[in-house]
């Protein structure tokens, strides 16, 4: 049994975990009737990623942690501080769920999971649990679809907040794609994640993408040449780190 809609990025209806089939071989039901046995038993999706089950995850939990080459993606809303002291909260909250369900969907769409939510940002993983053989360039697509599908919901905002700027409402993204290590790294809490310097510099080049923008590194670049030709380059200076790192800077489409 193979998964039907494996490599296919858009599918959103995989009839097994694509995780647990990447990383065991073991076909597990998460659609359809054959999956109704196994829900009683407390295996469902993962909200990470509808076409994951939880088994997967714990799967790695019990390996300690694991180390994989992927591609790590960070979006943070620009203009959050500014949205925050000119919204109510009910409407300031219902701008953040749309954020994240539409960040989810473009994910989703190229089979990466949604690793951690932190109010207006995310942080998405590509290349585990499900293997993906261009993870770079399914995260540079992942973040063009974030970048079209927050523009309209953020834009319908600007006509209701008089004399904000372009330049302080829109979403920055941030990828970088290097090794990490996967597990979980507390005794006390369960908070599965990817952990290592991959991870700190793609925070790090977010923090410095601009409305619109999406920044990524020589590494994701080089791995990615089709998605990342023409594109403009920049010498940042980030936190933490002593000299200068280039980016290739994309703009939303």
């Amino acid at each position: 049994m193979m998964p039907a809609t494996h490599g296919n990025a858009g599918q959103n209806n995989a009839i097994i975990c694509l995780g647990c089939w990447d990383q065991m071989h073991v076909p597990i039901p998460i659609r359809g009737p054959l999956a109704l046995p196994f829900r009683a038993f407390g295996i469902t999706r993962s909200k990470m990623n509808p076409n994951i089950c939880e088994r997967a995850f714990r799967y790695v939990k019990k390996q300690n942690h694991v180390t994989s080459n992927a591609t790590i993606l960070f979006a943070d809303i620009r203009g959050f501080t500014t949205l925050s002291e000119r919204m109510d909260p009910v409407r300031l909250s219902n701008l953040v769920r749309i954020f994240h369900d539409r960040c989810a969907q473009a994910i989703w769409a190229h089979d990466g999971i949604v690793n951690k939510q932190m109010g207006d940002g995310l942080m998405a993983i590509f290349n585990f649990p499900i293997r993906i053989a261009d993870h770079a360039s399914a995260a540079i697509m992942a973040a063009r679809d974030i970048q079209e599908h927050c523009t309209e919901a953020l834009d319908s905002l600007k006509s209701n907040l008089d004399g904000l700027p372009d330049h302080l409402l829109g979403v920055g993204v941030g990828i970088h794609t290097g090794d990490v290590e996967i597990g979980e790294f507390s005794s006390f809490r369960s908070d599965f994640t990817a952990i290592g310097g991959a991870v700190n510099l793609a925070a790090r080049l977010e923090s410095q993408a601009g409305v619109g923008e999406i920044l990524i590194s020589p590494a994701t670049a080089a791995l990615a040449t089709e998605l990342a030709a023409g594109t403009e380059a920049r010498m940042l200076q980030l936190k933490g780190i002593e000299h200068q790192v280039a980016a290739q800077v994309l703009l939303k489409r």
